[in-house]
């Protein structure tokens, strides 16, 4: 089923608080948006049955936690029906090292989003597994050398249209 909640300006604001700051307490939480914390909690309640709030995460400082390569791979498929796409998106998601996966349009069929320890653990991940899923026509590894903005925050669209 396929149910878009309204969003008010109130339920608009938890969320923009929520994404940058998932510890904020309930109290503080109402405070910022002004409401009583009891229907804040039910704003939030809410949101979350609706599936528009999904999860909490924190976010890790990738070298602190020994993480020194993040790469973008293109990956094209020799075949493009059903049974190919699903076998593939099931194999790319028993490797946590690839932590997005993204269907796109162009000159490839999927992007993914891989983070390693070093350019060694890339090598091995990229020979032993991603080039073994059954399917794979071509893989185009983009290393990222900087990152100018790592931002999971989503602009949430106003509900005036």
């Amino acid at each position: 089923m396929s149910y878009l909640q309204k969003l008010d300006a109130i339920d608009r604001r938890i969320l923009e608080i929520l994404q940058s700051n998932g510890k904020i307490t309930n109290a503080q939480l109402a405070v910022e948006v002004g409401l009583s914390p009891a229907p804040t909690l039910e704003r939030v309640k809410k949101m979350e049955r609706n599936e528009i709030i999904t999860s909490y995460h924190a976010k890790l400082n990738h070298q602190r936690i020994g993480i020194g390569v993040s790469t973008f791979v293109l990956v094209t498929l020799k075949s493009h029906n059903k049974k190919h796409l699903e076998h593939f998106v099931k194999c790319v998601n028993l490797i946590d090292e690839i932590i997005e996966c993204h269907h796109i349009t162009g000159a490839g069929d999927f992007i993914l989003k891989i983070v390693c320890k070093d350019i060694q653990a890339y090598q091995q991940l990229m020979l032993e597994k991603v080039s073994d899923i059954d399917g794979v026509d071509n893989l185009q590894s983009m290393i990222a050398m900087s990152t100018y903005k790592d931002s999971k925050v989503i602009p949430i669209p106003d509900g005036e249209k």
